[in-house]
Order: structure tokens, then C-alpha cells, then sequence
């Protein structure tokens, strides 16, 4: 099939945030009293959002997920992002030669905060290649794995969900873009903060790749 437009997830596929945000809810959780191994909050908590989560945390926590807890959380996850954070290997080349291919039919479908996405764009050099195409899923009724962050992308460009290609690591990520009909790659290099081939397979991608430089002769 002939793809019209390319839809990326942002956190693990063009920037390597994962180990950092993750980092800092670690330790947060750890100071509100649930002690997790950080390879066990990567396997709880990626691809979600805190708030989603907020059940569990308030139950191991015994505190109330408040606002001040989450605006201390925005604060020093930013703080470390800004300080350490890069580009996933190969995926600004990646992302321009089919920003080129494509005639700049684009997006970036996240489930995170607006803010965060847009700031990790510009940090990496990404954001003039999506500027005005980038989706939040705290923006719609519904974040991942529900479609409507995919469907918004794709209904901004003009392009059935049908003939949009969406890259994603993550399974919440994989099953948002195959509610939304569209057809989805899973990446998943052998860094930590990603799923694993096998359950992005199973969770619908059609095919598992490692190194973003493949992509360009995927579509």
C-alpha cells in the first residue's frame, strides 16, 4: 500500500524521553512511599499518563494524586529534559526525507502534555517539520489507547486514517493506531523504554523495526 501521510508518536520514537520522565516519576513515587525498581515503573507507567494512573498511585501511595504533586512533577521532569535530553538515533534524518517524500504530510500524535511535546521538538530540531501538526492527546476526550489523537491528526491533513502509516513503541501507542484504522510500525530498538517486539506484534503492529533509519524505505 501507498501511505499518504506519516503519523509519529513523539516519546521513544523521535526523542529518547522515556528514561528521563520515567526517572523522575520514580523518585517522586518513591518520596510519596511507593519504592519501585525503575525497570518496574518503566513496565507500569510507559506509554501512559500519570493521571491515568492515578487510582494506582493514590492506592500505594495513600495520598491523593493533587495538582501541586503533578505541577512538581511537570516542573522537575522538564527541568531534566531540557537538561539531558536527545534526539532517538537516526529519526531527525528520518523524519525529513519523508517530510520531503510526502510533500510535508506529517504529524506528531502524542499522549503527553502539549507543552512537553512541543518543547522536546524544538530541543531536538524537529519542531519546523511539524509545526502546526502536532496532536496532544490531553487535547481530545480521549488519550491513547483510544484513536481520537490519531483521528485528529489525520483529519487535519486531509488524509483517511486508512492511508496514514503511524510509528509507535509502545503497545498503549500500537492499539490507539489500529482503533483509528490506520496501519502502524512498531520500533523497538534495543534501548530500554520500549515495548517489545513481540507485544507490539501483538498488539497489532504489522511490522518491528530497530533502527529509524529503515524507515524512509518503509513507506
Amino acid at each position: 500500500m501507498t501511505f499518504e501521510a506519516i503519523l509519529f508518536d513523539c516519546d521513544g520514537v523521535l526523542v529518547d524521553s522515556e528514561p528521563i520522565t520515567n526517572g523522575v516519576l520514580c523518585q517522586m513515587l518513591g518520596e510519596a512511599g511507593w519504592l519501585l525498581h525503575p525497570d518496574e515503573c518503566m513496565r507500569l507507567f510507559i506509554g501512559k499518563t500519570v493521571r491515568s494512573e492515578a487510582a494506582r498511585i493514590e492506592a500505594e501511595t495513600g495520598r491523593p494524586l493533587t495538582d501541586a504533586w503533578m505541577a512538581e512533577f511537570y516542573a522537575r521532569r522538564n527541568a531534566r529534559l531540557q537538561a539531558e535530553l536527545v534526539a532517538i538515533p537516526h529519526a531527525p534524518e528520518a523524519v525529513r526525507a519523508v517530510h520531503a517524500r510526502l510533500q510535508g504530510r506529517i504529524a506528531c500524535a502524542s499522549g503527553a502534555d502539549r507543552q512537553k511535546v512541543e518543547m522536546q521538538l524544538a530541543q531536538v530540531g524537529l519542531a519546523p517539520l511539524f509545526a502546526g501538526r502536532v496532536f496532544s492527546g490531553h487535547e481530545m476526550p480521549r488519550t491513547k489507547p483510544a484513536p481520537d489523537v490519531y483521528l485528529a491528526a489525520a483529519a487535519a491533513l486531509g488524509v483517511p486514517p486508512a492511508r496514514c502509516l503511524v510509528v509507535e513503541d509502545t503497545v498503549t501507542g500500537v492499539l490507539a493506531g489500529v482503533a483509528a484504522g490506520a496501519t502502524v510500525l512498531g520500533f523497538s530498538p534495543p534501548s530500554v523504554g520500549h515495548g517489545s517486539p513481540e507485544a507490539l506484534r501483538a498488539a497489532g503492529a504489522v511490522r518491528v523495526f530497530g533502527d529509524m533509519a529503515q524507515l524512509p524505505a518503509m513507506i
